[in-house]
């Protein structure tokens, strides 16, 4: 959609605003003319209207300003860049005009197309699928509509306009900015079917100079997320959350934190005790003086110990759902020549982002409420934040912000913060607009953890190492149930339990694949690159152990299955090369492989460590190939396959959220360890040359890292590490 603004900035009631929208529901470009606002001015506190069917995709200020309304959500992922970068191509302006603010309202509009179009979510490495050809028709309808009317005001035909770095100039040299031809151009047909450009005249798509337009914001401070909001009579509140999982509040006592001076108030809301202060510091005083009595009958009282050892004994028997069955795998494992078994544990992970999580509401002597925050599922929390409020979602406004990380946390169906911040601030009253916050400790005991899993696996090779048989028995929790996603299971099959295993590329004339879905009231949650944390490492490493079985190496081992899979072939023979597989290395240093798909996007990975004194060893390089079809922006692309790699790197070597009595364990950076910076290895990365649509790359990174390690531990040591996290359980 695009949007010209008037002259004063603000919606005019006596001129047209001309918005072009990619409908969800349609392939075509579809007009809607209005008398309403932008999507920005519907967010700010002069506009209490609810949010207009067509909003602006791109908006041309006078003051020369592109500013491009995302409906995917910034977490540090670079979608707005990625986004930005579709616009620019078509558009031909200068990036110095560029601003990139978050979008929210009907999903005709911002709807995840690649998710079916139903609902607005930021989520399974699909902003780019999503946005890869409605904002290009954004960009190039906007500068269709500014070449038609600097032709009419100098009276030339449009084919001697020339677009570039936010200017037009004709054949004798006279030039116009963008936004001094807004007025005029919005008051133009607005065209249909304007063609894009060809792949050989693209200049920002694919550029490998190209730098994110974002980066000095981040970099001085400049940027602002949600703790950052500040605003006249802003209150913090921070949380008393049950220690175990489905407890109550009983009764609770804020008698000396009440007499505290800068503390404002204490409440009970559904999910624990509020404690109010006129700042952080007041705040968390407060909360040390409340005491609370929980009603604790109701709550989880396993710990991670005895959950796993309930999964290994669900392991051991049948299956109670089948999401895969070629062949007969029970006859082939009958008359295979060589049979082996697997048993592997992954533990509970935390998402642990640099900022913890938060949100700020404020509701109105007028009833409006206002919400800000990473708002990853805009439409749900709207209507969460109504529902709290006692209103209707047509007198909820949000604000998007960007967000120090997210890993999949702040997508969460019951809208936990959002719920949380609303809840306090109808408790204080209106006119009183209150900050959430949680503490580092909060965020780690807070719940939506990645599940837990174990996996139980058969596999049998014939006489001549082929493998004709495989079974994978997983166990875990949904994270599906029980939500608005429930849907999305189909005959007691939730997607991401088997994800990675279900869907493996490999030719097995024999492959089952069974779940068991277990219950617990420990809160889960997708957590980056979903399913495929725990399938992967499964997968993978058993198919290296049965390769060395075979004894086979484990590349060619990999190929000889993967005739059907040209893409998962190219990358992992790409990986090989750039790494040098099969040359030799220094005494002490392995190799390891590993590849995966996940999100349509294809990873190879070759990992080089050095082992000193038995389980003594670093990983010093990772050569990373990735297939994720055109590739948009090449730098960023690369950016993710690093963090990707150290993000998953230190989920596999050290991270482990572990109960005790249903009490987590861990409660800040010290006991729960992501991958620190003398730990993280050099990485190469190449991408494919593709003329495919372009696919995610937020995630794909992450699954290949843990089998290649452990790869290569199993061929320093002969042994598989079945348990994760690996620097835990390699000696035992």
């Amino acid at each position: 959609m695009l949007h010209f603004r008037s002259q004063t900035g603000a919606a005019q009631p006596t001129r047209r605003h001309f918005l072009i929208g990619t409908a969800a529901a349609t392939a075509g470009l579809t007009i809607g003319y209005r008398l309403a606002v932008s999507s920005a001015e519907a967010q700010t506190a002069t506009a209490p209207q609810a949010v207009n069917p067509f909003q602006a995709y791109v908006e041309i200020t006078p003051d020369n300003k592109i500013i491009i309304h995302s409906s995917q959500f910034e977490m540090g992922q670079g979608s707005y860049f990625g986004i930005a970068t579709l616009v620019m191509e078509e558009l031909d302006g200068d990036w110095k005009q560029v601003d990139v603010i978050g979008a929210w309202g009907p999903t005709a509009l911002y709807g995840n197309l690649a998710m079916g179009g139903a609902f607005q979510i930021t989520g399974g490495s699909t902003s780019m699928t999503s946005s890869w050809e409605r904002y290009r028709k954004a960009g190039a309808t906007a500068r269709a509509m500014l070449v038609s009317a600097a032709a009419k005001q100098w009276n030339v035909p449009e084919s001697e306009i020339k677009v570039a770095g936010g200017t037009l100039t004709n054949a004798s040299g006279r030039t116009v900015t963008f936004g001094d031809l807004a007025a005029a151009a919005a008051a133009l047909p607005i065209p249909a079917n304007v063609p894009l450009k060809p792949r050989e005249r693209w200049t920002q798509i694919g550029s490998t100079t190209l730098k994110r337009y974002d980066s000095s914001g981040k970099t001085n401070g400049k940027q602002d997320y949600t703790i950052d909001v500040k605003m006249d009579g802003l209150l913090t509140a921070v949380m008393i959350h049950p220690p175990k999982f489905g407890a109550q509040v009983k009764r609770f006592d804020a008698s000396k934190a009440k007499a505290l001076d800068g503390v404002v108030d204490v409440v009970q809301i559904p999910r624990g005790i509020a404690v109010v202060g006129r700042n952080m510091w007041a705040a968390l005083k407060g909360r040390d003086l409340t005491t609370v009595e929980w009603d604790e009958s109701q709550a989880e009282q396993r710990g991670s110990a005895e959950l796993l050892n309930e999964y290994r004994k669900l392991a051991n028997g049948a299956g109670a759902v089948t999401a895969r069955n070629d062949g007969n795998v029970a006859g082939a494992f009958s008359a295979g020549a060589q049979t082996i078994e697997a048993v592997y544990e992954f533990p509970y992970l935390a998402h642990a982002a640099i900022e913890p999580l938060n949100a700020v509401a404020r509701i109105s002597e007028d009833g409006r409420v206002e919400v800000w925050g990473g708002h990853q599922m805009p439409g749900l929390y709207q209507a969460i934040a109504a529902q709290v409020a006692g209103t209707t979602p047509d007198k909820v406004v949000l604000h998007v912000m960007k967000t120090g990380g997210s890993f999949g946390r702040r997508a969460v169906a019951d809208g936990d913060l959002i719920a949380e911040a609303v809840s306090i601030a109808k408790a204080l009253g209106p006119g009183k607009p209150v900050k959430v916050q949680w503490t580092r400790e909060n965020d780690m005991r807070g719940g939506r953890y990645r599940p837990a899993y174990v996996h139980a696996m058969k596999a049998s090779l014939d006489k001549d190492g082929k493998l004709v048989a495989l079974y994978d028995h997983i166990v875990g929790q949904s994270i599906m149930d029980g939500g608005p996603f429930a849907m999305m299971i189909k005959d007691g099959i939730d997607p991401t339990s088997v994800e990675g295993a279900a869907n493996m590329p490999y030719a097995i004339p024999n492959l089952k694949v069974d779940l068991t879905t277990v219950s617990s009231k420990i809160p889960v949650l997708w957590w980056r690159s979903v399913g495929s944390t725990h399938t992967a490492y499964a997968v993978e490493t058993f198919v290296d152990e049965l390769a060395a079985a075979a004894k086979r190496d484990p590349i060619d081992f990999r190929l000889a299955m993967l005739d059907k899979h040209p893409r998962h072939a190219a990358v992992l023979k790409l990986a090989a090369e750039k790494a040098g597989w099969g040359t030799p290395l220094p005494q002490g240093r392995f190799r390891g492989v590993a590849l995966h798909e996940s999100f349509s996007t294809f990873v190879a990975q070759v990992v080089e460590i050095t082992v000193k004194n038995g389980s003594d060893f670093t990983v010093d390089r990772v050569v990373c190939a990735v297939d994720c079809g055109t590739a948009i922006n090449p730098d960023q692309i690369r950016a993710q396959m690093e963090g990707g790699i150290g993000f998953g790197l230190g989920a596999i070597l050290q991270e482990e959220l572990t109960l005790t009595g249903g009490v987590v364990d861990q409660q800040n950076y010290d006991t729960y360890t992501p991958l620190r910076i003398n730990q993280m290895p050099k990485v190469e990365v190449h991408i494919m040359a593709s003329t495919e649509p372009p696919t995610g790359v937020g995630e794909p990174g992450v699954p290949p890292i843990g089998p290649a390690v452990a790869n290569a531990l199993r061929a320093a040591t002969g042994k598989t590490v079945r348990q994760l996290p690996i620097l835990k359980h390699l000696s035992t």
